[in-house]
């Protein structure tokens, strides 16, 4: 398959982060681009404005007749999360249209190219994201397709030059639905494989056994960077060289890590160099993990000290991972993705090293009722962190509802001072009336589209730096 024989491409589900990213990468290459999405979000809105047609109504009328018209040259990209019953989807396929899922569209697009793939049940975006923004300020030719907006561009999709011969690809190499496994990379990173998408896999052993058939799509003569927790469960082809990291042992490592008020100053550490006192302006102990792999990468392609220096200093991290939308002595709010029990430890153990005089409050969207099934007992845990836990009610994304399972599963087991179950349409004016010190909205469905109203409404009539 030839993907300079499609002039158009059209996308069901194209407000999906990473649907999104291939989408812009298309319109700048200059090919017809639309799509459908559920609901309209800032997202779509910015699809919108750089000139791609989104619409919100399932219906095969919407579909642009230059669609309609050329489906010769229409290729049709869809994510997973779309239900098989889908209009427009089923329109596409019984019409004969080349439809393909994401996953195997990014490999087609990294196929040509020097590809550096980050798979991981948590980092990923974050550490794929790295790598991306250090190619790009050294001044290499490259592509990013991430799982997050990088705040630095303003996008999911980070370019510099275009289609050259010796352009980088880097993606966000996705275990859900095995999506990772239509990928060759160069070189890969792990960061991680705890249990996750059980939905799919069934059992963790599962999981760990699809990671292992994602190392062995690494190409002859590529590398392979794992941390350092998890290498002794993987083996390594023989012609690809296996390399740890982690943020205090293996082949790569940090020392004389020093937090401060919102960032970190640490030494990077290999057997051939020593970094000193590079200081990473994202806060999170997991994060300068994620930029020791990173790093790592970077050095092994080649990339300078300087130009690393610079770049890890200039990283201003991905929207909705620790992310500050109120930071001054009086008040701090934090929005961020994190939807495991491993993520959740991470960020409140960061939190409470940050401010660890402070109320914290967190608000938690459960996502997938599957995934709050299988690991209700570890949420419970993680969230007992917080002084104050806030449930709303469970997204359910693509699942229908499970009996018996609930935000109460998480709740109940839950030991903060004060828990809450709390319906989304209260929870503004549950918010509005309590004395807030470090406030969190944590989860990964659709819980950010309450950032901005809290945001606005806390910053209302106050001053906040």
């Amino acid at each position: 398959m030839n993907l300079n024989n499609y002039h158009n491409v059209y996308f069901i589900g194209i407000g999906g982060i990473g649907m999104s990213a291939i989408a812009r990468w298309f319109n700048l290459e200059g090919r017809f681009v639309a799509g459908y999405d559920k609901t309209s979000t800032p997202l779509t809105n910015s699809l919108q404005k750089e000139g791609i047609e989104v619409h919100f109504d399932d219906d095969v009328e919407f579909i642009p007749e230059k669609i309609k018209k050329e489906k010769e040259h229409t290729l049709v990209v869809y994510t997973p999360a779309v239900p098989k019953h889908h209009k427009e989807y089923n329109y596409l396929l019984d019409q004969g249209y080349l439809v393909q899922k994401r996953s195997q569209v990014l490999g087609l697009i990294a196929r040509e190219q020097f590809t550096i793939a980050v798979a991981g049940t948590h980092g990923k975006t974050t550490t794929s994201s790295m790598i991306a923004h250090i190619l790009h300020e050294a001044g290499l030719n490259s592509v990013g397709f991430l799982g997050g907006v990088l705040q630095n561009y303003d996008s999911n999709l980070v370019i510099r030059g275009k289609g050259e011969p010796d352009t980088k690809v880097v993606v966000e190499a996705d275990e859900f639905d095995r999506s990772f496994l239509t990928l060759n990379p160069d070189y890969a990173v792990i960061t991680s494989a705890d249990a996750d998408h059980l939905d799919i896999y069934g059992s963790h052993k599962e999981l760990i056994q699809s990671f292992g058939e994602f190392i062995k799509k690494i190409k002859a003569g590529g590398k392979l960077f794992i941390n350092s927790r998890i290498a002794d469960d993987f083996s390594c082809p023989e012609s690809v060289r296996k390399f740890t990291y982690s943020m205090e042992k293996g082949d790569f490592y940090s020392d004389k890590i020093q937090p401060g008020p919102g960032f970190f100053t640490f030494d990077y550490v290999s057997s051939s160099i020593r970094i000193t006192d590079l200081q990473l302006n994202v806060p999170g102990f997991h994060n300068v993990e994620n930029v020791v792999a990173a790093i790592s990468v970077s050095l092994a392609l080649g990339i300078d000290e300087k130009s690393i220096r610079k770049a890890v200093s200039s990283y201003r991290g991905v929207k909705r991972r620790f992310d500050y939308k109120i930071k001054s002595d009086k008040l701090v709010y934090i929005d961020d993705y994190a939807h495991h029990p491993t993520e959740i430890n991470a960020l409140l153990d960061s939190v409470r090293a940050l401010y660890p005089n402070k109320k914290m409050t967190v608000v938690f969207q459960p996502h997938l009722y599957s995934r709050t099934r299988d690991f209700a007992e570890g949420f419970s845990e993680s969230l007992s962190k917080a002084d104050e836990l806030v449930m709303l009610n469970i997204y359910p994304a693509r699942e229908l509802p499970i009996e018996g399972v609930d935000s109460n599963m998480i709740l109940r087991k839950a030991t903060c001072k004060e828990k809450y179950l709390i319906e989304d349409d209260d929870l503004m004016e549950w918010l509005s009336k309590r004395d807030l010190e470090v406030l969190l909205t944590v989860g990964a469905g659709d819980i950010d589209r309450f950032v901005e109203p809290i945001r606005e409404m806390l910053k209302k009539g106050e001053s906040y730096a």
